[in-house]
């Protein structure tokens, strides 16, 4: 059998790449005989960059920017020819806030800009920005800040600080940029405001009780209102991706593109289906997000498209089989279930999975 093996990270557990090596360390183990493709994918958010720069080359510039809560951070963008590819994240992830501090009311954006300026400096003319795994929920104004927009307090300071702002300088921001076509790869349709926008759908994966997602659509509509009077922006499908990050860059004349999408013909997933017996793909939660876009439904329309069977081995699923059907997956496997418990699926998860690997390979063997 041939196998290709294109998985998304687990989340907190296991990146993209370590997620395939186990997948095929376990099938090899129940089919030695068959050949393995191993092709990690990322969905724009914790790995854009890596799963990039694998598939295109390019160099990786390294930096030192502003980080979720203030304190500087590591990050990198690739360069390749005149477009840059950012992962922005790697400035306003959700990973760089210890449990205990995750406060998506002061939470910044600004490392974002602070990335955006050195690659339009070091000459892209052309820059992409994956959008996912964010702990931040401020528009975008700390990103807007970085570039020059004003007054650069309160936008730096979180989206509870907001509230009160007054009249927003969005001109030297849009200076900053001129010439250079900026792309918002992201997955997420979701608007800005309201029962469907960034802080009600995101904010309490990032910390925010019930009182505080409140608070901050309160502050990102004030916000909103200084800097897209028509109101147009605010509604646009993805303006609340990455806690509003979207939005701040549909200000600057964004084109918004499929995370997923990018990807996927990046690493030419397409011509590496052709002859493919299974595609294998993956994430850390498969659930009713997962069917709106996410990478393992990208990967399950790809392999559709070929004839191609598509399994999905997650952390946890939680979507039937009919709507996994639906969807055009073949089959779903947790390793929760496998491993017993969620516990021992996250003491173990590379090994949990290369046992769950080779349960797959053995019923697809025979």
């Amino acid at each position: 059998m041939r196998i290709v093996i294109a998985p998304d990270k687990f989340a907190g557990t296991l990146t993209a790449a370590e997620a395939a090596r186990a997948v095929a360390e376990g099938w090899l183990r129940a089919d030695p005989e068959a050949r393995t493709d191993l092709v990690p994918l990322s969905d724009g958010g914790p790995g854009f960059v890596e799963v990039l720069h694998t598939a295109l080359g390019g160099r990786i510039r390294e930096a030192e920017v502003c980080g979720p809560l203030g304190a500087p951070v590591r990050a990198s963008y690739l360069l390749d020819g005149d477009t840059a590819y950012i992962e922005t994240s790697q400035a306003c992830g959700l990973h760089l806030v210890p449990a205990r501090e995750r406060d998506p009311g002061r939470t910044t954006t600004r490392g974002v800009g602070e990335l955006l300026a050195l690659a339009v400096a070091d000459g892209a003319r052309t820059v992409v920005l994956g959008l996912g795994g964010s702990a931040t929920n401020d528009a975008g104004a700390g990103m807007l800040a970085a570039l020059g927009a004003g007054p650069a307090e309160p936008l730096s300071s979180g989206g509870l600080a907001l509230t009160g702002v007054g009249t927003v300088d969005l001109a030297p921001a849009v200076r900053a940029l001129e010439g250079v076509r900026l792309v918002a790869a992201t997955d997420v349709d979701n608007p800005l405001l309201g029962i469907h926008g960034a802080g009600a759908v995101f904010g309490p994966q990032k910390g925010a009780d019930p009182d505080l997602v409140q608070r901050l659509d309160a502050a990102l509509a004030a916000f909103a209102d200084r800097t897209d009077p028509g109101g147009t922006v605010r509604e646009e499908p993805g303006s609340g991706a990455a806690g509003g990050l979207g939005f701040a860059l549909l200000l600057l004349g964004a084109s918004v593109e499929s995370g997923v999408g990018r990807v996927l013909s990046a690493v030419r997933l397409a011509e590496r289906l052709a002859g493919a017996d299974l595609v294998v793909t993956g994430e850390g939660s498969f659930d009713h997000q997962s069917l709106r876009g996410k990478l393992p439904h990208g990967v399950a329309r790809l392999a559709g498209e070929h004839a191609v069977p598509c399994v999905v081995t997650a952390g946890r699923v939680a979507v039937g089989r009919a709507e996994a059907a639906a969807a055009g997956i073949t089959e779903t496997w947790s390793l929760t279930e496998s491993a017993g418990s969620v516990e021992a699926a996250m003491a173990r998860p590379a090994e949990e999975l290369r046992d769950l690997a080779a349960a797959v390979a053995r019923r697809w063997r025979n």
